[in-house]
């Protein structure tokens, strides 16, 4: 990694919350980088620590003790401006601007540059013309707030973060009112802007099947074990994702980056399927009716277990010790008399 491209770095860092005299400790001996041009999801349960590190790296709370660097420099040396001029935030709740335009809210990011009247130069003005471009909003500058749906607003608020001219953008769980497909192109569009905006970007998020997707680099979080970092295909291999969450009803599914019910069968069945979307969505409903699915080998076959070969979404062939029967799709294969024999 260029250390040359490293816009914030934690070293031995140590964060929580301070009681008076009194530390209450969240995590110990953090280190981590982000660096311009990647978008990295941070991802962990509920109380695992996801907040406070995300307020400590935007200032609004000290570490309880180590280092975080900013562009080379200790945070804690950087003035509220510098800060200001360094850091944009864009966190969960919805915007209470709704009086204002979209170009109007947007332009408050320029802020930190404008100085207290806030007067816009015109390259105050192109700046807030390519951050409304780039986020695709352009086309309802003129717009309140108040008339945007939730993903619209969203594109606003990282307008605004785009605008103040920040090397690092902190997102506290951004799409967590969204659609599924604002969501997605909220994070289509995180990736596209730290690429070509040149931004280190850091989301908390509760989205995992697209953190993994857009991800560039994912930082694991989780209690008691402090944070794990790196390239997202990397900790998916080594199994990092496999116990993310303390739930031993849970399973992550490495093939399809979900996590899923655990599989607890009392009954198997083996399957045979034409190709791998038939076997997974066939795997899928038999599991869910209590049904551990087999790999079909042949000759390492067990006798008296049935046998189940898909060849197609309307063939189905069910086999149960001499009989056999073809369904044409999974309501008549899942209420068939032969399948219930088996229960």
């Amino acid at each position: 990694m260029d250390s040359k491209s490293v816009v914030i770095e934690g070293k031995n860092l140590t964060i929580g919350y301070r009681h008076g005299k009194r530390e209450e400790v969240v995590h110990r001996n953090l280190n981590f980088r982000l660096c311009r041009g990647e978008l990295t999801c941070l991802l962990g349960a509920n109380g695992a620590g996801k907040s406070t590190l995300l307020r400590t790296l935007a200032a609004v709370q000290s570490p309880l003790a180590g280092d975080i660097f900013l562009l080379g420099r200790t945070l804690s040396g950087y003035s509220p401006k510098e800060r200001s001029r360094a850091i944009g935030i864009v966190l969960t709740d919805k915007t209470q601007a709704g009086g204002l335009s979209v170009r109007e809210l947007v332009a408050l990011g320029r802020q930190p540059h404008t100085g207290f009247f806030g007067r816009l130069s015109r390259e105050d003005n192109e700046k807030i013309d390519h951050a409304l471009r780039a986020v695709g909003i352009d086309d309802k500058a003129s717009k309140y707030t108040a008339e945007l749906s939730d993903g619209e607003r969203q594109k606003v608020m990282i307008a605004k973060a785009l605008v103040q001219e920040c090397p690092l953008i902190l997102l506290d769980e951004p799409t967590a009112f969204l659609d599924v497909v604002s969501r997605i192109e909220i994070m289509t569009l995180l990736h596209r802007l730290a690429s070509e905006e040149q931004r280190a970007i850091l989301m908390s998020t509760h989205d995992i099947e697209q953190a993994l997707v857009l991800g560039d680099r994912l930082w694991l979080m989780k209690k008691g074990e402090g944070l794990t970092c790196g390239v997202t295909e990397d900790l998916i291999l080594a199994h990092k994702m496999d116990h993310l969450f303390p739930h031993e009803d849970i399973r992550f599914d490495s093939m399809h980056g979900i996590y899923s019910p655990a599989v607890k069968g009392s009954k198997c069945i083996y399957l045979n399927a034409s190709d791998e979307t038939l076997r997974h969505w066939t795997q899928n409903a038999m599991n869910r009716n209590g049904y551990l699915c087999l790999e079909c080998s042949g000759t390492d076959r067990k006798p008296g277990l049935p046998m189940l070969d898909v060849q197609a979404v309307n063939r189905l062939e069910l086999t149960v010790g001499t009989a056999s029967e073809v369904y044409s799709s999974f309501e008549s294969l899942l209420t068939s008399p032969m399948l219930a024999i088996q229960a």
